[in-house]
């Protein structure tokens, strides 16, 4: 039997789900049962996570989902957390359980996670010494580290006695090994077009808003000074693409003979409005400044950020920001938590055309900070425009609008809604219609992708 391990698709989740409950049948009987009965896998949260890429599945040669494994990401931590791994009872004692976890640890490290961390059952085979022979550890269950989930347990009745919770420690990466980094998408929480250059540019104001969702890139070095990138990207040439020029514009920066190979995982629809490719080169940027010990500082990387392109330099500095000039003026902001619901239309919207449009507002009065902190500044210029020449993009505003104040991100042609609680926002994302995708995102200050390199650089130490 060929089992491949693979990151997991939204339309496997109900499989998925189907396996959880299975893997549950095996403790009819022992002391936990009664609570993992009456407690399954929320589909709206699996779902998330998948989309996050932190779900990776076992299929069987005919495609079918035999087991998964579900990854925790605590923001800001140097540690991960497995959520959930099951396999099918059909399927066990066949070292499915063994692949998915050694993969999960695998991408871990490759993200800058110092150390894998699971709370299991201490008197069952398939839960801790299963983990033991695997590297993992028994731990102090009184760590503040566990307190949420010592609490969740008591509010479910689970066993506290029979509760083990361990861990396992990542070394830090090796010469020549894949190391993963996440481009983040942006939101543009207002829009403005207060005038236009002589150079023919436009001045704008935004607020750049940073989400905890987005592409994914692999980086791996190389050191004959070959810039290669790995994945196919449709009707995008790999010599025009933002990661490949953002990595040959580095070069001239680093020392010789420093090269890469680029693998990237696209989640953020291209022109959606997202900064999809700013965000892409940024994170190839700033991780290869590190990678290739090049040495720049966050000025120097926003100003050949600005080169590719005008939303690159807020990518690069990794903070959400109010933005004026072409982009490029960025003052640091802290917005409260909030939710997103992203809607994707399935349209293409092309920028330049409505830039061109003879009815777009290009003179708006400034706008200021304290306007945007009231809530008076929330219109996007191409609201209007975008509406009139594009149905699917209207048709978007028009279903989101329906729980609450709809706005479209950056030209389009993704548009979005700002909620308070995760559940809500879950709850809308779930009534999507079928001709929309919808995703649910967590907006954020500081960007993934530098918590990320702050891993990165731990890890270093640690290992030193």
């Amino acid at each position: 039997m060929t089992v491949k391990i693979e990151r997991a698709r939204p339309d496997q989740v109900d499989a998925l789900c189907a396996i959880e409950r299975a893997a549950v049948e095996l403790f009819r009987g022992h002391q936990a049962w009664p609570s993992y009965r009456r407690v399954s896998v929320p589909p709206e949260v699996l779902r998330e996570a998948i989309a996050r890429g932190l779900v990776w599945v076992a299929v069987i040669g005919s495609g079918e989902p035999v087991g998964f494994v579900w990854l925790d990401a605590e923001e800001g931590g140097d540690a991960l957390g497995i959520a959930e791994m099951d396999v099918l009872p059909s399927h066990g004692q066949r070292g499915i359980g063994a692949a998915l976890l050694e993969h999960a640890c695998a991408w871990a490290r490759g993200a800058g996670y110092h150390r894998v961390d699971l709370g299991t059952l201490s008197d069952v085979p398939w839960n801790a010494p299963f983990y033991a022979k695997h590297g993992f550890v028994a731990v102090d269950k009184d760590d503040p580290a566990f307190a949420f989930a010592r609490e969740r347990d008591r509010e479910n009745g689970f066993p506290d006695d029979l509760r083990v919770f361990m861990s396992r420690p990542l070394a830090p990466l090796a010469a020549g090994e894949w190391s993963v980094w996440p481009a983040p998408a942006k939101l543009n929480l207002f829009l403005r077009i207060t005038g236009r250059r002589a150079d023919g540019y436009h001045e704008l104001q935004t607020v750049f808003r940073l989400l905890d969702w987005g592409d994914e890139i692999s980086l791996r070095v190389r050191h004959d000074g070959e810039i290669h990138r790995l994945t196919d990207v449709p009707d995008v040439p790999a010599d025009s693409d933002l990661v490949v020029r953002a990595a040959s514009l580095l070069q001239s920066h680093a020392p010789a003979g420093a090269g890469a190979d680029i693998e990237l995982v696209k989640r953020i629809p291209m022109g959606g409005g997202l900064g999809g490719g700013s965000s892409d080169a940024a994170a190839v940027l700033v991780a290869l400044n590190w990678l290739w010990d090049a040495g720049l500082g966050d000025d120097a990387l926003a100003d050949l950020g600005r080169e590719l392109g005008a939303d690159v330099p807020v990518f690069v500095r990794g903070r959400s920001a109010w933005a004026e000039g072409v982009g490029e003026k960025l003052t640091p902001l802290t917005l409260p938590k909030r939710w997103y619901v992203v809607l994707e239309p399935h349209e293409h919207v092309p920028t330049a055309a409505l830039f061109q449009a003879p009815e777009l507002t290009r003179n708006a009065p400034p706008a200021t900070i304290s306007s945007f902190a009231s809530g008076e500044t929330v219109e996007n210029t191409f609201t209007p425009v975008v509406r009139a020449r594009h149905p699917r993009v209207a048709a978007a505003l028009d279903w989101l609008g329906g729980f609450g104040r709809a706005r479209l991100s950056g030209s389009g042609a993704c548009v979005f809604l700002e909620t308070e609680s995760p559940e809500r926002a879950e709850a809308i994302a779930e009534r999507c219609p079928p001709r929309f995708t919808a995703h649910v995102a967590m907006g954020v200050n500081t960007s993934p992708l530098h918590v990320t390199l702050a891993r990165h650089r731990g890890a270093v130490r640690a290992g030193k």
